[in-house]
C-alpha cells in the first residue's frame, strides 16, 4: 500500500483545514483524532470519509481496537508517514489514527425520537446555553454520559459542537449521546411541550440544588461562566436553583457544576 509522505498532499491539506470551524461547517465534515474517539464514532454509526493511519504510531490497545473496527466505519484508509500524522494530529497526543467524517446534524425533533420517554427512568435533559469553550462542552458530555443523562442540548452555542477539542474532552461520548444545537427560545418551547420540569442553575438561585425532586422528567439548564443564563430562562415555570459556594469564588466551572447536578439526579434516582 502506498504511504503518503508529502505534507502538500491535497487530502492532507484538506484535513488540516478542518481544524477551522468555517471549513468544518462549509464542508459538513469533522476531524476525529484519537483511538477511543474513533471507536466510539464508528460504533455510533458516524460515516467515515477518510482514515489516516500511521501503524508505527498506533501500538496501544485502544489503537489496535480502533484499527480492527475501521472496515465497519466505511471510508478510505490511507497510510501516512509519522511527519504527516504529526501535521494532521490535533495537539501532541497521537495514537496513529485520525479520521475525516461526516458531521452529525441532529435536530430537536431527532433528539426527541432518541429519548426513551416510556422507560421507568424519567427523561433527564441537560441544556447548555452560550457555552464558548469546546473543552468545557466535551467535559460536560463526559459527565452526562457517566450519569445517564438522556440528551444534551446546546442552546445558542458560541462554539461548534464537533470542535476537535470537544470531541477529545468528551472521550468520544459526543457520538454516543443524543445531542443537538438549537436557539434558547426554541429549546424552552420544546422542553415545555414535552412536559419537563425546568431547573435553571443561577448564582442567585432561590432553591438549593439538593432540595429538588429529580425523579420527575427534568431539564437542567446551565449558562456560560462569563454571561450566565439569558432572560429566556427567567419565566415563572422555571425553578432557579443554586449550588452553595463557601469560598471566595461565586460559581463553579460549568463542567464541575454540571457534574454535581447530574450525579445528584443519579443519586435520587437510585
Amino acid at each position: 500500500m502506498t504511504v503518503i509522505t508529502s505534507l502538500q498532499n491535497p487530502r492532507v491539506k484538506n484535513a488540516v483545514r478542518l481544524r477551522d470551524r468555517r471549513h468544518r461547517e462549509k464542508q459538513g465534515q469533522i476531524l476525529i483524532d484519537g483511538a477511543r474517539e474513533l471507536a466510539q464514532a464508528i460504533s455510533a454509526g458516524v460515516k467515515m470519509l477518510e482514515v489516516f493511519v500511521c501503524e508505527p504510531c498506533g501500538s496501544s490497545d485502544d489503537a489496535r481496537r480502533a484499527l480492527a473496527m475501521l472496515p465497519d466505519g466505511g471510508g478510505e484508509i490511507l497510510q501516512v508517514s509519522e511527519p504527516v500524522l504529526a501535521k494532521l494530529a490535533f495537539g501532541r497526543r497521537s495514537e496513529g489514527l485520525l479520521a475525516v467524517a461526516e458531521m452529525p446534524t441532529a435536530t430537536l425533533e431527532d433528539v426527541e425520537e432518541m429519548i426513551p420517554w416510556e422507560q421507568p427512568a424519567s427523561a433527564l435533559v441537560a441544556v447548555l446555553e452560550g457555552v464558548e469553550k469546546p473543552g468545557n462542552f466535551g467535559a460536560v458530555l463526559r459527565s452526562a454520559d457517566g450519569a445517564g443523562v438522556s440528551a444534551v442540548i446546546a442552546a445558542d452555542p458560541r462554539t461548534d459542537l464537533y470542535n476537535p477539542n470537544a470531541i477529545r474532552a468528551s472521550l468520544g461520548t459526543i457520538f454516543t449521546l443524543p445531542i443537538c444545537a438549537a436557539g434558547s427560545a426554541e429549546t424552552l418551547a420544546w422542553l415545555r411541550r414535552n412536559g419537563l420540569q425546568i431547573l435553571a442553575a443561577r448564582v442567585d438561585g432561590s432553591v438549593p440544588y439538593t432540595e429538588v425532586n429529580y425523579r420527575r422528567p427534568t431539564a437542567m439548564v446551565l449558562g456560560s461562566e462569563a454571561a450566565g443564563l439569558s432572560s429566556v430562562w427567567s419565566a415563572e415555570d422555571i425553578t432557579p436553583i443554586r449550588l452553595p459556594m463557601r469560598g471566595a469564588a461565586d460559581s463553579l466551572n460549568i463542567s464541575a457544576a454540571a457534574a454535581v447536578l447530574f450525579y445528584e439526579a443519579r443519586r435520587q434516582r437510585g
